[in-house]
């Protein structure tokens, strides 16, 4: 296990350094100049050519890709091209928001998505097991931008039961934000109101999120439960008369969650990479926001930096995934 994981983690280097080289070309190729951003209406052709001498930009494109590389091999990501702040202490500033978005859409994905998987499998070929092909199919097809449009104007503002953006509300809650993540900091200040609060900001932006990964893990677990059904060891079990919850808990699910659990690190790791439309209709201030608003201001440090770093979260979180196939099926073992 141990050679494993070393192996993994030593193949992370050409991975990355490949990726670097892709991200820092296919910027170059989007429009918009860094220098025109910063210098706003003040620009002219002079002051550009003075601020991307100042940055840079003007050095043959190998010469800045090696200072590129060069600044990776000393764990140093660069500034801001507007800012001038670090982009690693920007990124770990707001990586705990998007880091505690994507646990209340997965908690919800998979608090409703195995349990109808399950339950849908063992009806099979019934009109509950269609109507559950019908809403997951749904549940993909949908677009994020308008589920959330319409989730904000029903219960945000048609309704108003639930607040329509942003993380907590700053006029009645006020504590120190230790990890930057609400509802952790709330309860450590002891605020329970504030917790609640937080809680309820993350309601409409956790469903829009996790609606996709909740199909799609029904429809996997689904699948893979139908299959464990059909073994040989299932229906013995049947046959020895065992309580229904200990062929399900023992026999069926955890032999049917090895697809399952591939299917919650691929989207896991695909929502630590930033909910770019999540963050923005609800006023979430993630990663994917700052991305985003680097992507439009053409801040090449941050999108080349911000895009590796969510690329290393991606691959840690698969190699996760696959060290507990052993722990979930003993039969499996890394040489």
């Amino acid at each position: 296990m141990g050679k494993f994981i070393v192996r993994r983690l030593l193949l992370l280097i050409p991975i990355l350094v490949g990726l670097s080289l892709l991200i820092f070309l296919f910027i170059r190729l989007l429009p918009g100049d860094p220098a025109s951003a910063i210098l706003g209406e003040r620009a002219t052709p002079e002051s550009i050519a003075q601020v991307r001498a100042a940055l840079g930009l003007d050095r043959p494109l190998h010469e800045q890709y090696l200072e590129y590389l060069g600044g990776l091999t000393r764990l140093d990501l660069g500034r801001s091209f507007l800012t001038n702040r670090d982009v690693v202490g920007d990124f770990l500033q707001r990586f705990p928001a998007t880091f505690e978005l994507t646990a209340a859409a997965m908690i919800f994905a998979l608090g409703l998505g195995i349990p109808l998987g399950m339950f849908t499998a063992k009806r099979r070929g019934s009109w509950i097991d269609q109507a559950g092909t019908v809403i997951s199919l749904v549940g993909i097809s949908i677009p994020i931008f308008f589920l959330g449009l319409m989730l904000k104007f029903l219960f945000a503002i048609n309704w108003q039961i639930l607040p329509d953006s942003g993380r907590i509300d700053l006029v009645h809650y006020s504590f120190e934000r230790i990890t930057n993540m609400m509802t952790v900091d709330a309860l450590l200040a002891g605020s329970p109101g504030g917790f609640v609060d937080a809680l309820r900001h993350l309601v409409l932006p956790g469903v829009a999120l996790g609606t996709i990964p909740l199909a799609i893990i029904m429809r996997i677990t689904r699948a893979s439960v139908v299959d464990v059904l059909n073994e040989d060891y299932v229906r013995t079990a049947n046959a020895k008369g065992l309580p229904g919850r200990i062929v399900d808990n023992r026999h069926v699910l955890r032999n049917a969650m090895l697809p399952v659990v591939t299917v919650i690190g691929l989207q896991t790791g695909l929502l630590l990479g930033g909910a770019i439309l999540t963050e923005t209709i609800f006023g979430w201030g993630g990663v994917g926001k700052w991305i985003y608003d680097a992507v439009v201001a053409s801040d090449y440090q941050v999108i080349q930096s911000g895009v590796l770093l969510l690329a290393l979260i991606f691959v840690l979180v698969n190699l996760v995934v696959d060290v507990s196939y052993a722990f979930l099926n003993p039969r499996i073992r890394y040489s």
